[in-house]
């Protein structure tokens, strides 16, 4: 399996994407794949400005000097991210998507559900409370940059999108090859606030049974609201089936065209979480990552 390269420096590298010439439907002849991506476009921005004010809170709590150099890394590289697909969005809008209604969900996971108060609920808002919520918090980040980490690496190793518009794919992969290289992160954070060893692989069992199915089903709920925005009808028919219906399609369209990762390749992934051994290390390639952003078109462009 690959591994990582010795420790080094996160930094956040400044890109600029131009989408003027860029598709809605920038994987070609394939819109399921590309309405499925160009969903996170939609998700990010929200969930990694969460991440970072998750993890600002927690840095009073650390005392290792790599780590806490680590967690400031990885909150520049996520903040970087999140304006990124934020102009994504206005491509989407350009393009005439309403967004409002993704908009309203997402923001209702990080801003109340995962909020400072929580599950949302005034009664449970106690200062006896916030220490464990917010340990609570990093171990759903953990297991969220599992499955970042996890497609990071498909994408690195993909070569379906060569065929793609460039710009989008430069974008998602020098996201995801930031995500392989800061993959271990979230983890070693989230064992740091949790130091018994029992109780750290209990609750990220018990984080990841309620997280897995709700990454799933916004993926493809997401993806369903854009996809019936598509201006050919006969999308439109594909994505107004409901969740369970459009889950084989996605699957069936990914294994036929690799512009996606199948529902398989991901559940091997949770199966790999499970075992007490288990750390991100062994999960992704930090050269294989670092090559691309050596050439990522983004990158170089704004050095």
């Amino acid at each position: 399996m690959n591994v990582q390269t010795q420790h080094h420096k996160l930094v956040a590298r400044s890109v600029k994407f131009d989408f003027s010439n860029s598709p809605v439907q920038w994987i070609p002849n394939d819109p399921i794949c590309s309405h499925l991506i160009n969903g996170i476009n939609l998700i990010l921005p929200a969930g990694e400005f969460w991440f970072c004010r998750v993890y600002n809170k927690t840095l009073p709590y650390l005392n290792n000097p790599i780590l806490i150099d680590d967690v400031k890394g990885f909150i520049r590289q996520e903040a970087t991210h999140a304006r990124a697909h934020q102009t994504a969005q206005e491509f989407l809008k350009q393009h005439d998507y309403d967004l409002e209604t993704s908009f309203k969900k997402i923001n209702w996971i990080f801003t109340i559900l995962l909020g400072d108060r929580p599950l949302g609920i005034k009664a449970l808002e106690k200062k006896s409370l916030e220490h464990f919520w917010l340990v609570t918090r990093v171990g759903v980040v953990a297991a969220i940059e599992h499955f970042t980490g996890v497609l990071g690496q498909w994408c690195m190793d993909n070569t379906s999108w060569d065929k793609a518009d460039p710009v989008i794919a430069d974008m998602f992969r020098w996201h995801l090859a930031e995500e392989v290289e800061h993959r271990c992160v979230a983890f070693d954070l989230f064992k740091e606030m949790i130091p018994n060893p029992v109780l750290f692989y209990l609750y990220r069992q018990f984080l990841m049974m309620l997280v897995f199915p709700i990454f799933i089903y916004m993926l493809a709920d997401i993806a369903r609201d854009l996809g019936k925005q598509d201006p050919d009808t006969k999308i439109q028919k594909i994505f107004n089936r409901n969740f369970l219906r459009l889950l084989p399609i996605y699957q069936k369209q990914a294994k036929a065209t690799d512009n996606a990762p199948t529902l398989t390749f991901i559940t091997k992934a949770i199966v790999r979480w499970i075992s007490p051994n288990f750390h991100p290390e062994t999960e992704g390639n930090t050269q294989q990552a670092l090559d691309y952003l050596a050439r990522s078109p983004a990158v170089q462009a704004n050095r």
